[in-house]
Order: structure tokens, then C-alpha cells, then sequence
């Protein structure tokens, strides 16, 4: 049943009338998870199969993100906008038959011996997915022997793999995540010839919203820090079969920047006492430390742009959409003699470096002053000669690292429009994509004055928000939905790459769709912006598949489901461990944000209440007190280790496990 629905969105006048003019394309189709001309297919034996329900077309938001234009220009369009956007979008992106190989890669380098079972195309017209991104499902009948079984069509090779992991997971009863975490559990696939036909005509899902974000500024560090191209292949196949197609991209940009810097004639050697070592990057970039485990070698700059490049590429034929780094304002210690009448700061102290000038208080150029826009302008136009012009989407988040000199609006206003100009002068295209993390850890500053000063510096369309921490402290909800700036309903899930079993289930499985479908609703996205990954792959699995559910999830179906799956049989102990488990350590409701540190990740000690402890708390409240953007509480009390489940209850989970094990013992996944 066709259902309309009327999308209201909080913009400014001219945007609400350009809604107003097209209100055609904000008119939902019909339901959009269905199997066409059939029935639904059979759940498969042994779980329940629940396809996502019908989504509404996705409204004019998806328009608004990447408006090439200023406000003016993009209403006189009319409605040629979204085509002209698609337009955009298509010469950015590789051509059909080069996603369609990426595709098939994904599918031979994941499943070799089904490799010609199936068949994908892209769908550039949209004679399939229309508006929207989608994929479809269906049978190819007459196929000879050995030939393709099944047809899987979709708008770009990331839609074509998302729709082989939908096909493979509710049909074939397959479950894949990282190796850490075992792995995939391929053995339930039928034989070549034999996979399970779709009932009707076909089966189509859609998304609901457009984005699908993945990575953290510092998973870089936590967890990719080491990778060569053979696991960032690995990853980027993971990334695609979990339907990711807006991850950040910040391999290699010291490379980058150590051309940009020498063209303003910093010397090798201050780039020396720059740059961080390989595995702290993450704070050298954000200005928390400089020269800490470095120097960098020139051979492993030229690796690392040369992984950056592959890695990009191998995105672009997948039909992503890369998110790069832009100037945020660190700067060499170098450019305050180089420039002495420039606008630079000394930051403060920051952790674990004792205050020690070697390494520590980074120098910060104030976006306000001209040549912030210059060396911003430079890094984007020398991004674009090293990689071509494959995105329009730039991460910056120059307020995460220091609060501003002052709270008045006018001036924060300012610094905001001074950030944006140093993209758009090398991008004209560009949009900012800023983490959101400072209006929940540095929320006594940023007031609604504040925030609407710095969200409304840059045109609507031109910024996308983070809402970091929406799974446990949405920000969305006590900012009139980022006062009508579009966001991305995030979940943030781990903090410093520890490995303690948590989640908040429920939350996952409802708070995309109580944000989506919220009144005057911004959210034009999903996203996971773990600090390091590999580990509790269930909250992962679940979170990504949000990105094409328009209803809640029913946890404890979905449970059984996912337990068939990733064990590859049905077992009654699994099943109850795993409800213990929803209803326990994945139920975690205290809103306490520094999960992943409890008793048993601690550092060693004769008690986790002793002098260690009180001597970790009283630091990190010193820490958190000078930089805001430290990633846990902004209160005196910080967390330290706790329970917030029943022991006893784990301990039943854990026997249930153990029964189970006659069965399961030689699975990867159960080990």
C-alpha cells in the first residue's frame, strides 16, 4: 500500500520553498521491502526471517547534502536538481561495468566456488531502485549447469554486495564478521546449483536513508595502524558487504601534507618534530602531541600514500564515496617564524606527555586568519592532484581540539565560515562532515547560541553532522535535530580499542528509526564510529543492517536468527545463552559512556579499587578538564570499572555455552 507521508524539514525559508515547488519527490512509494509480484520468501529453517519493512523514498534531504551550489542557484534549478545531483555523483563514480567486476570480486575473493552462481548489475537509470539506493533480488531462470542462479541488481557495487550478504545471510544461513571474532561461517551454503530460489518475482530493499558512515578519526591508530593492502582488501570487502558506502579515507596524508608544508617552505626537519610515529598519528593529527614515537621515514611516507591510493581505489569501484581529511589548523611549531605575524596559539598540555616541549602543547593556526584558508585551500587542491576528484565530502573538526577564544556567536560564526571557505576554495563542491562529540563533552560551552552560530556558518546542504554518541547520548534530541542541519545518527560503541563484551541492543534497534521518523527529522544517515573494532561482532552485525531497516528490530528474533547463523545450526543452548545475553551484558542502560574497561581489561593490580585506580581517576579528570575533546566524562566522578549486569546470570550464559559445545566445539565462529 502507497503511503504519503509529508517530510518537513527545519531549513531556512528558502529551502522549506524549494520543498514546497518539488513537493512531488517527496511523495513515499510503495512499500519498498517486498517480494514483487510473489509472496515473501520462506524464512529459512531453523530462524525466523524478518526482511526490513517499507521505507518511505527518501526525502529531499538527500538532495540538500551535497547541493553543488549556494542556495540561490540550487532553487532556480528546479526540478532537474536531482539529476543534476545524480549527475554529479555518476563522474565521480566508476562506470557499471567496473562496479560490477568490484562486486564480483568481493563475492570470489569471499566465497570462490560460487563464484559464478551469480550474476550483478548496476542499475544507473533507475529503472530498478528509482529515487533511491537499493538492491534487488531475483532468480535467473533457464541458467545452464554451472551457470548464474541468482541476479542481484542495485544502484552501485556496494548496493550489488549489501544485496549478496542479504541473500547469503537469510537464505543460506551465513554470518560474517572480522577473523578476530572468527570470521565467516560459510559451511551452510548449499552447493553451486543448488542455492535456495526466491519465491515471486524478486525481492527489493531499500535504504531509508542515504549514508552509511563508517571509522572514527582515531581507529586509524587503535586499529588500521599496521594494516598492509592484503587486510585493507579484507576490510574494504567487509565494509561493502555491510552496505558502507561513506567511509572515512586518512591513510597516507602526512605524505600530503609534507608536500603542502614544504610548499610554504617548512624543511624536512621540522617535519620531523611534527609528525607523530606510526602508531600515534591519531593525536598528532588532532594536536594532542607532535614528534611521539617518530620521526617518520620517507619510505614509509611513500608506502602509506601509495596504500592510500589502493585504498581509495578499490572504494571508488565499489561506489563509495570517500571521506578525506581537511585543515583543521595544526600547524609546525616552524610557522610561527615563517609567518610571525599569523594568528597562532600554543595549545596546553595534553595526556601522557608530562609537559614536556619535546613532545607535547602543539601550535593551532585560528581559522580567522588568511592564511588558514590558504593552507586549507592548498591541502585540498594537492589531495586532488595526488588522488583526482573522487569526493566532495571533508572531514574537519578544528573545535574538537580547542574551544573557542570566546562564546560570542557572531565570532564563532566566523570561524565556521573561515573553515568552510579553506574547502570550498580548493572543492567547490565541498561538504563538511564534522564530529559532533564537542556538543556532548564540551556541552557547558556549546549552548544553542553557540551551536546554531557554528552550524549555520556554513550554507544548509554544505555540512553533515556526526551525532558520535547517538546510541547512548543522542544529541539530536535536545538540538532541534541539529537545528535543521542534516546528521548522521551514529553509534560510537567503543572507546580506546578495549575489548570488553558491551552493547546497548536495544538502542541499536530502535534509535535510528525513532530519530528517522521524529518530527522535522535532519537524519540523513546510519554510521559506527568505533574507536577500535574486532570484537563483540553482534553489535556490529545488528547496527549495520539498520542502515536498510525502516522499523525497529525485534532483538530476540533477531537473536535466534543471528545464533543460527553465526554458529551454522540451530541449538537450544545457544539460543538461551543468547537471550541471557540481550537481557545482561548487551543491556547496558546507565549511561555511563566509558564501556570496554572493566575488572578484567584493567591494567594488573592487587585490587582494581587501589592506588592505581584512584591514581588513573584523578588524572583523566585533570585531562578531560584542559581538552574536551578527550573522549570520556566531563564530570569529576569519571567512570571506573563496573558491572551493570547480574554475574550470576553471565555465569548461566556461559554454562549454556559450554553444554552447547559437543556440537559446536569445532566452529570458529563458537570458539
Amino acid at each position: 500500500t502507497a503511503v504519503r507521508q509529508k517530510v518537513q524539514i527545519a531549513a531556512p525559508l528558502h529551502y522549506r520553498n524549494l520543498i514546497r515547488r518539488h513537493r512531488r519527490f517527496l511523495t513515499p512509494a510503495a512499500a519498498k521491502t517486498k517480494a514483487l509480484q510473489g509472496t515473501e520468501p520462506e524464512p529459512l529453517a531453523g530462524f525466523a526471517m524478518r526482511p526490513p519493512p517499507s521505507p518511505p523514498l527518501l526525502p529531499l534531504l538527500l538532495l540538500l547534502v551535497l547541493l553543488p551550489s549556494p542556495p540561490a542557484v540550487a532553487a532556480a534549478a528546479g526540478p532537474t536538481s536531482l539529476e543534476a545531483l545524480r549527475a554529479a555523483a555518476g563522474r565521480r563514480g566508476a562506470s557499471p561495468a567496473t562496479q560490477e567486476r568490484a562486486a564480483a570480486g568481493v563475492l570470489r575473493r569471499l566465497l570462490p566456488s560460487h563464484a559464478l552462481s551469480f550474476r550483478f548489475q548496476i542499475d544507473p537509470k533507475g529503472g530498478v531502485c528509482g529515487d533511491s539506493s537499493c538492491f534487488r533480488i531475483s532468480n535467473v531462470d533457464g541458467s545452464s549447469k554451472g551457470g548464474a542462479e541468482i541476479l542481484i541488481q542495485g544502484n552501485t557495487a556496494v548496493e550489488l554486495a549489501s544485496g549478496l550478504h542479504w541473500y547469503l545471510k537469510y537464505w543460506c544461513g551465513v554470518h560474517i564478521s572480522w577473523d578476530k571474532t572468527g570470521g565467516a561461517q560459510l559451511a551452510s551454503v548449499p552447493s553451486p546449483g543448488s542455492l535456495p530460489r526466491v519465491k515471486g518475482t524478486a525481492v527489493k530493499v531499500e535504504r531509508p536513508v542515504p549514508w552509511n558512515y563508517y571509522q572514527n578519526v582515531v581507529t586509524s591508530s587503535y586499529s588500521f595502524v599496521w594494516w598492509d593492502w592484503r587486510r585493507w582488501e579484507k576490510e574494504i570487502d567487509w565494509m561493502a558487504l555491510q552496505g558502507i558506502n561513506l567511509p572515512l579515507a586518512f591513510t597516507g596524508q602526512e605524505a600530503v601534507w609534507q608536500k603542502v608544508f614544504k610548499s610554504f617552505n617548512v624543511t624536512d626537519r621540522d617535519l620531523d618534530d611534527f609528525f607523530g610515529g606510526p602508531a600515534f598519528l591519531a593525536w598528532a593529527r588532532m594536536g594532542n602531541l607532535h614528534a611521539w614515537g617518530g620521526p617518520l621515514s620517507q619510505n614509509w611516507l611513500d608506502q602509506q600514500l601509495a596504500l592510500q591510493k589502493k585504498i581509495l581505489s578499490r572504494m571508488i569501484e565499489l561506489g563509495m564515496v570517500p571521506v578525506l581529511p581537511s585543515f583543521s589548523g595544526n600547524v609546525p611549531v616552524a610557522f610561527k617564524k615563517l609567518f610571525p605575524s599569523a594568528s597562532i596559539t600554543r595549545l596546553g598540555e595534553w595526556n601522557t606527555v608530562d609537559g614536556n616541549p619535546r613532545w607535547c602543547c602543539t601550535y593551532i593556526l585560528d581559522p580567522s586568519d588568511a592564511l588558514f584558508i590558504d593552507v586549507g585551500q592548498a591541502f585540498i587542491k594537492q589531495q586532488m592532484k595526488e588522488y583526482g576528484d573522487i569526493t566532495s565530502i571533508y572531514n574537519c573538526d578544528t573545535f574538537n581540539e580547542n574551544t573557542p577564544p570566546t562564546n560570542e556567536p557572531a565570532y564563532i560564526s566566523s570561524l565556521g565560515s573561515a573553515i568552510y571557505q579553506a574547502m570550498s576554495r580548493g572543492n567547490k563542491d565541498a561538504v563538511w562532515l564534522m564530529q559532533g562529540w564537542l556538543f556532548y563533552s564540551d556541552a557547558a560551552f556549546w549552548k544553542e547560541s553557540q551551536m546554531k552560530a557554528l552550524l549555520h556558518s556554513v550554507p544548509i546542504g554544505k555540512m553533515m553532522v556526526l551525532d558520535l554518541f547517538a546510541d547512548v547520548k543522542p544529541i539530536w534530541q535536545t538540538s532541534s535535530q541539529f537545528y535543521g542541519v542534516p546528521y548522521i545518527w551514529c553509534m560510537l560503541h567503543n572507546f580506546g580499542g578495549n575489548i570488553e563484551m558491551y552493547g546497548v541492543l536495544d538502542s541499536i534497534s530502535s534509535g535510528p528509526i525513532d530519530a528517522r521518523t521524529s518530527y522535522n527529522s535532519t537524519m540523513v544517515g546510519v554510521g559506527m564510529c568505533m574507536e577500535g573494532i574486532e570484537h563483540n561482532p553482534v553489535v556490529y552485525e545488528l547496527m549495520s543492517e539498520m542502515a536498510f531497516r525502516s522499523q525497529k528490530v525485534e532483538v530476540e528474533d533477531w537473536l535466534k536468527s543471528y545464533s543460527y547463523r553465526r554458529y551454522g545450526q540451530s541449538n537450544v543452548e545457544i539460543q538461551k545463552a543468547w537471550a541471557i545475553l540481550y537481557h545482561t551484558i548487551y543491556n547496558c542502560t546507565d549511561g555511563i559512556a566509558d564501556h570496554n574497561r572493566d575488572y578484567i581489561v584493567e591494567f594488573p593490580d592487587i585490587s582494581p579499587s587501589s592506588f592505581s585506580s584512584q591514581y588513573s581517576k584523578r588524572r583523566s579528570i585533570s585531562v578531560v578538564r584542559k581538552h574536551p575533546r578527550f573522549l570520556g566524562e566531563v564530570s569529576a566522578s569519571l567512570p571506573q570499572p563496573h558491572l551493570w549486569y547480574s554475574t550470576a546470570e553471565a555465569v548461566k550464559s556461559l554454562e549454556l555455552f559450554l553444554k552447547a559445545g559437543d556440537d559446536l566445539s569445532e566452529s570458529l565462529t563458537y570458539r
